[in-house]
This record gives C-alpha cells, structure tokens and sequence, in this order.
C-alpha cells in the first residue's frame, strides 16, 4: 500500500472525527462565544483534513 493512501486515509478518519465532534458541540451548546469558537474551529478542522484525506486517496494511483 502506498505511504500516500495511508496518509490520506488517516486524515479522511481524522476529518470525520472532527466533523462528528463538532456536530455534538453544535447539538449540546447553549450559545456561548467559546462554544461558537469551538464549533467553528472544530468543523472548519474537519471539512479541511477530510475533503485534503479524499482528494488523496483519489489522486493516488495503484502501482502493484
């Protein structure tokens, strides 16, 4: 397995961790400015290390 799809499928994992947490913080807060900040920080994180993940994985070609 290329190093390349391993890097890209940990930063895909990564991104959906991040977008899950913030969807948790976007259902449990209560409005606050730091709970704002956090979320934004925590999906703006997620979009950016899932969708740099997939286009990874799908540049990388398979060489056997």
């Amino acid at each position: 397995m290329n190093l390349k799809r391993i890097f890209g499928a940990i930063l895909t994992v990564l991104g959906i961790i991040g977008l899950i947490y913030a969807a948790v913080l976007f259902v449990n807060t209560s409005g606050g400015g730091r709970d704002i900040k956090a979320l934004a920080i925590y999906g703006i994180l997620g979009i950016i290390f899932f969708s740099s993940g997939i286009g990874l994985i799908r540049t990388t070609k398979d060489e056997a």
